[in-house]
């Protein structure tokens, strides 16, 4: 499944169904087909991102480059590139940034 995270205050953000559900979590939100972040609730979600992202930079700062996943095991269990939640959170962190910047809530659907 493919989540589009949308907002009129910049592009859309498209990501695999789990790692836009555990994103949601991470916002607060409750992991939902079609969901929205309020203008109102926008700078908690930014918080809350920012505080996962730094989270998992600590988590992998003393990590040795041959030391780190190579792959990692998808939501239908396929085998699929590691990605860190650094590099799966930037691209929505920057759609929240740009919709509190310009006062437009941030949606997402299937």
């Amino acid at each position: 499944m493919i989540v589009i995270f949308k907002s009129d205050a910049a592009g859309d953000v498209i990501m695999f169904g789990d790692v836009a559900h555990r994103l949601m979590k991470i916002m607060g939100k409750e992991v939902t087909d079609k969901g929205i972040v309020t203008v109102e609730q926008l700078a908690d979600a930014i918080a809350r991102i920012e505080a996962a992202i730094a989270d998992d930079k600590a988590q992998h700062a003393n990590v040795a480059e041959e030391d780190r996943p190579v792959s990692e095991t998808g939501a239908r269990g396929e085998n699929r590139p590691f990605v860190t939640l650094t590099q799966r959170a930037v691209p929505l962190l920057e759609l929240l940034r740009w919709s509190l910047k310009k006062k437009k809530p941030m949606t997402w659907g299937v």
